[in-house]
Formats: structure tokens, C-alpha cells, sequence
């Protein structure tokens, strides 16, 4: 599983940094998916290898525009693209009435199903791949975490339960080693029931704007990389003596720290942070801050940054 970021700074874009987004890449390397779509999120795509045939589902954290405005180019350039795929998002209530309104004013049809489903009571969404499931944090406005954990690490068919069940040979057997349910004799077999599993599952969490990083306890405690905003650094929170529903590195760091997380990575920084800081704010601020209450392995992200989570739960970076 591999994470591609497309998009690390907060509120507005900067030279060095779009608004947020970043695609979660499948073991396969065929199909992937989108977490949140600032404005101009399709154009950082054309910069990397994903095109929008491969996209398998958006999920949208919340609604404020630095996470979704992006959104209505980019699924109008799937369509002038000829996708004919179904595509699915998962995102607050509200993001179905905005996009159907936004396409009904400008008189866009797309040749794809949109299939929506409201993070307020989606709870679990899967494919083959992945289980996507959903977290409610703290924020402005509802927001949510997303946790995407790998299906079928390294799948072994369990022959013995398969002849058990008189399941016999051939496609059947295919279609349920590749993940696919089937219908067999009036029965729906689920594919996970005859399948043996030979490691732990690969789990990534991908946080919202929040600012209680508790609330993704239960939700971290099989994974092993925890993406979160840290918008500010403590220093700057306190000075600003007002509520506005983001974590500090501090916060994150110790969170993670304190539930055992083996990685984390920080993103979505408020434009202060620079890599220069010429007397302001740098972004090494951030850095030294989170390292302060964090021992495990801690990644800043930056725009188009690759990390891959190998099977023994390590997150390395990808080098061109």
C-alpha cells in the first residue's frame, strides 16, 4: 500500500504546497483512491502516474473548500476522459446535493454513475482490496478519519473448506482466491470464509480536520500509520487564544506515542510554515515539536511525497 500526496498545506495553497488531497495506492498498483479533493487536486494528478480511469472511490472528510473544491473539475474531466466506470464517494451528506446542483447550473452530464454514500451513517464500505471504514471527529463543521485496511494479506485458498462445502472446482474457485463473493446452489459464498490469511493486514488511518486526536484511538489500534493534520505548533495555538478545530503537532505526537503507533505522518501545515523561515515560522518548528513526544518513525509530508507500508508494517519513502 503505497500513500501519494497530492496536496499538504491548510486553508490556501502556497508556491510549495496545493490544499488538501492524497491518493492511497492499491497493492496491485492499478487502482486507487482519493482522500479529499482541494481545488486543483487534478492538476497535481497530471504530475504523477494515477489517472482518473484507475480511481476506485473519493472520500471527503468534511466540507470546507481547501478539502472538496475541487471536486466538480475534476469528476468533469473524468467524464471528457470517457471513464464509464461507476465511481463511489464517501463524504458528509451535504457533498451529494452540492455536486448534483453544481452539475445541474453548469449543464454537465457525466457518462458514469455517481453512487454516494454519507459518512454519517456509512460505517463500512469495501472492495476486493480494501475495508474502508469511518470515524467521526471534532471540527467547525461534522468531519471525519477514514481507515483503509488491506482485505487479503497474502491469500491462501482453504482447500479443506472449500471440498467440506462441496464447492466444486474451477471458476468458483478463482473468483473467491481473487475476493469476489459468489452464488452457488441458491447460497451466497463469501469469499473471506475460504480464504487463509498468511499476516497481519495492513492498516492506514487518514484523520480530517480534528482537533481531539483521541477520538481515532479505537480506530488505530490494529493499524500501523496514522495520517493527521498539524496545522500549528503549540507556540502558535496559544498565541492565537481561539478555538479553531485543528491538532498541534504536540497533540498528534503524543496521541500517536501514547497508543503505539509504529508511523506517523504529519501534513495539512498552515502557510506560515515555510521551508525557509527568514525569522518567521518554519516548518522545521513542526518537526522538532512532534519529535519532542514521538519515538516512532515521523514523516513531515510534502506535495507528491511517496511512501510505501511494506508487509511487515514499515513505511519507507519511494525514490523516483
Amino acid at each position: 500500500m503505497d500513500l501519494l500526496f497530492l496536496g499538504t498545506s491548510s486553508g490556501i495553497p502556497t508556491r510549495a504546497r496545493n490544499v488538501s488531497g492524497l491518493a492511497l495506492l492499491e497493492n496491485s498498483g492499478k487502482g486507487w483512491y482519493l482522500i479529499d479533493c482541494g481545488e486543483a487536486t487534478q492538476h497535481q494528478l497530471l504530475r504523477t502516474p494515477l489517472t482518473l480511469h484507475g480511481l476506485r472511490a473519493i472520500c471527503i472528510t468534511h466540507v470546507h473548500g481547501d478539502h472538496c473544491y475541487g471536486l466538480p473539475g475534476l469528476l468533469a474531466s473524468a467524464g471528457m476522459a470517457r471513464r464509464q466506470e461507476p465511481l463511489d464517494i464517501i463524504a458528509p451528506e451535504g457533498i451529494e446535493d452540492w455536486l448534483r446542483a453544481t452539475f445541474a447550473m453548469s449543464r454537465t452530464g457525466l457518462p458514469f454513475e455517481l453512487r454516494f454514500h454519507a459518512a454519517e451513517s456509512l460505517g463500512q464500505w469495501r472492495t476486493p482490496q480494501v475495508r474502508v471504514e469511518v470515524a467521526a471527529l471534532s471540527h467547525r463543521v461534522p468531519s471525519y478519519g477514514y481507515s483503509f485496511t488491506e482485505a487479503r494479506p497474502d491469500p491462501k485458498l482453504a482447500i479443506d473448506r472449500l471440498e467440506r462445502d462441496n464447492i466444486p472446482r474451477g471458476p468458483l474457485w478463482g473468483q473467491l482466491a481473487r475476493g469476489f463473493d459468489v452464488e452457488h446452489e441458491g447460497r451466497r459464498l463469501r469469499s473471506e470464509m475460504y480464504l487463509d490469511f498468511g499476516r497481519r493486514p495492513r492498516r492506514i488511518v487518514i484523520g480530517g480536520d480534528n482537533d481531539r486526536p483521541e477520538l481515532l484511538a479505537d480506530t488505530c489500534r490494529a493499524a500501523q500509520v496514522l495520517v493527521h493534520e498539524a496545522t500549528y505548533t503549540q507556540p502558535a495555538a496559544t498565541a492565537a487564544r481561539d478555538q479553531f478545530g485543528h491538532s498541534t503537532a504536540a497533540q498528534v505526537a503524543a496521541f500517536a506515542e501514547n497508543v503505539g503507533l509504529p508511523n506517523l505522518v504529519l501534513t495539512h501545515f498552515s502557510a506560515r510554515y515555510q521551508a525557509k523561515a527568514d525569522g518567521g515560522f518554519s516548518i522545521e518548528d513542526v518537526r522538532a515539536e512532534a519529535s519532542a513526544a514521538y519515538r516512532g518513525r515521523l514523516f513531515l509530508a510534502q506535495d507528491f511525497m511517496r511512501l510505501h507500508l511494506d508487509k511487515d508494517g514499515e513505511l519507507r519513502p519511494v525514490t523516483a
